[in-house]
């Protein structure tokens, strides 16, 4: 099972992030920061690489959303949705959106509100179950500057691993966790394999928002779980590397 864990910076890199699903065959992607109209789908996909394009260009048949806030537009008539999408090939069977912290608000102020009061942000997770036996997570994590959070960071996380600490023993959970590994919030993941980690990568951006070296990307796994080809891509589709890993069924 090949999966893609990637922060798509709400599609903006319209035409080479479809253009990358059309190109990779993968069988789960798990996705922060997508967007998505209802009610103006055409008009959003002129701009952005929407939940919707992807979908299509991937050729995925099967999808959960999440949207953590939304934002007006067309004069109030219609609303960008941002959050969290798992889109699959495999069927799935099951799924639940637990709320992590914060709360859903559809009138935010991208430009003043988006990073300026982190507190106005929603913060979600999606647990789906395959029917080929996995679940997998997806979750957009609390954002601070210092890659090794706060205070909230941990309990943002205590609460997302209580929600999973005893899925059996065929979990793949995937985000931008917006922590690096020596964050102590990510110690509430230790039950996991984290194979950004294991692998010794040291950087999942891309250097054109913020300008360091952090991992932030994660793909975990079941420490039983057999992982081979983890790769974290050079191609520009995002402000975050696209990261991948075939996991064996």
């Amino acid at each position: 099972m090949k999966v893609l864990q990637l922060n798509v910076w709400t599609g903006r890199m319209k035409g080479a992030l479809s253009r990358f699903l059309r190109e990779n065959d993968y069988d789960v992607v798990c996705l922060q920061e997508a967007v998505w109209s209802a009610e103006a789908p055409d008009h959003l996909a002129h701009f952005a690489d929407t939940v919707d394009v992807l979908k299509e260009a991937g050729g995925f048949d099967y999808e959960v959303r999440q949207s953590n806030w939304g934002v007006r537009m067309l004069d109030g008539t219609a609303v960008i949705e941002q959050g969290n999408a798992i889109l699959s090939k495999i069927p799935i069977v099951s799924s639940e959106t637990p709320w992590i912290h914060g709360t859903y608000s559809n009138e935010m102020n991208y430009v003043k509100e988006c990073h300026a009061q982190v507190e106005k942000q929603g913060y979600g997770a999606i647990i789906a179950k395959l029917e080929n036996g996995f679940t997998i997570v997806t979750h957009h994590g609390y954002w601070q500057a210092d890659p090794l959070g706060n205070e909230v960071s941990v309990e943002c996380a205590q609460r997302l691993a209580d929600l999973i600490r005893d899925i059996d023993n065929k979990l793949v959970f995937c985000g931008d966790l917006n922590l690096e590994a020596a964050a102590p919030a990510m110690r509430e993941f230790d039950f996991l394999k984290d194979l950004t980690v294991e692998t010794g990568t040291k950087q999942t951006l891309m250097n054109l928002k913020f300008v360091k070296d952090v991992a932030c990307d994660h793909i975990l796994i079941s420490n039983d779980l057999e992982w081979s080809n983890f790769e974290v891509h050079k191609e520009l589709v995002s402000d975050h590397a696209a990261v991948s890993v075939e996991i064996k069924e």
